[in-house]
């Protein structure tokens, strides 16, 4: 998905592009992982409705903590492997947002002086 430190720094539309891809994936995953606690949360805790579930499971997605305490086992069990779940998807889902932000400045940091050269007399062609 990234290109090597031998080729020069894409253009920035280029990187705009790949920006919004990793910023529609993570929001999917983010999504993803809502609708799971939604759905857990409805099923385990009998009490919760949909919209309760949802704030439940947007609470503890967010590292907030849950609003509902569980009562039964399951509830209990649903409850501490989502929490598990959200941290790690909470830490894969900004990883995902920053990776080309990160890898396009530490590859400025390596790039030589005739990547921006290059791109210059690039950009100077396009211009009318």
């Amino acid at each position: 998905m990234f290109e090597h430190i031998s080729k020069p720094v894409i253009p920035r539309a280029q990187f705009i592009s790949r920006q919004m891809l990793a910023l529609w994936l993570g929001f999917a995953m983010i999504v993803g992982s809502l609708a799971i606690g939604m759905m857990g949360y409805h099923y385990f805790f009998p009490k919760l409705d949909w919209a309760d579930a949802f704030v439940n499971a947007a609470m503890i997605l967010s590292g907030m903590g849950p609003i509902a305490i569980p009562e039964s086992t399951g509830a209990k069990i649903f409850s501490g492997c989502y929490a598990i779940y959200s941290g790690l998807m909470l830490v894969m889902s900004a990883g995902v947002i920053f990776a080309p932000l990160v890898h396009r400045f530490l590859h400025k940091l390596h790039a030589d002086e005739s990547d921006f050269r290059e791109r210059k007399a690039r950009e100077q062609k396009t211009k009318p």
